[in-house]
């Protein structure tokens, strides 16, 4: 039986690397300088260098299921993803940081239908969606909206890390909300002062954090509930 992932291993020393030696080449010499730290879904339909149009060296990437951010005080236990977020911000000074869902997550879907009985720990993960949740029957309308508002709690959540909340009250670092519809090729770009997602073909921005200053605050958008999402 043919090993398929050695001969990939071997397409790309012989193949593609060639190409690309230079790049990596200045990467080693001159370090890592990614500008945006990418946390999205581990689910394998997205593919962050291909929607955001990089290469190597340009994104820092955390990926886990859901494209979920634990607390920053430990209050769901240590994890890498929070590891990833300070050393990005702290270490690397990336200017932006994009939280990632997308549609049809397997992920938010079992927020609703539980996890498998032996996957204790992604029961555990899980946890951190469960505020997105909907009050009301699965249908792919409220799956939909509940993977939009994982996002914006995602985006909450970015600002309990202070060295998150200091850069962004400084205006040195940017959070981009984005829902990534696979079936249609869109990314959906959270806008705070529109209150909801907005197609990025029809966008002015590539998404905004949570928050704007009090004197443009429209109040709460995660915690609002549409009336056709009242309970049934």
């Amino acid at each position: 039986m043919a090993d398929e992932l050695l001969q990939r291993l071997q397409r790309f020393r012989e193949q593609t690397f060639p190409g690309i030696r230079t790049r990596f080449q200045d990467l080693v010499r001159e370090g890592q300088h990614p500008t945006i730290l990418f946390i999205g879904c581990s689910d394998s339909r997205l593919v962050p260098y291909m929607l955001t149009g990089t290469g190597p060296g340009e994104l820092f990437i955390v990926r886990n299921v859901g494209a979920f951010v634990p607390p920053h005080d430990g209050s769901a236990g240590y994890h890498g993803t929070a590891a990833a977020i300070e050393f990005a911000v702290l270490n690397l000074n990336v200017a932006h940081i994009v939280v990632c869902g997308h549609s049809h997550c397997g992920g938010i879907r079992a927020l609703y239908d539980g996890a498998p009985a032996q996957a204790t720990n992604l029961a555990a993960w899980l946890e951190l969606g469960r505020e997105a949740v909907l009050p009301v029957q699965v249908s792919p309308e409220a799956l939909r909206r509940t993977e939009q508002r994982a996002v914006v709690l995602q985006l909450e959540r970015l600002m309990d890390y202070p060295m998150v909340r200091e850069r962004v009250e400084a205006n040195r670092l940017a959070l981009h909300g984005w829902h990534y519809v696979i079936e249609e090729g869109e990314v959906h770009v959270f806008d705070v002062r529109r209150g909801g997602f907005i197609p990025s073909s029809q966008s002015e921005h590539s998404g905004t954090g949570p928050h704007l200053p009090a004197e443009d605050a429209m109040g709460a958008f995660f915690n609002e509930i549409d009336d056709a999402f009242g309970p049934r």
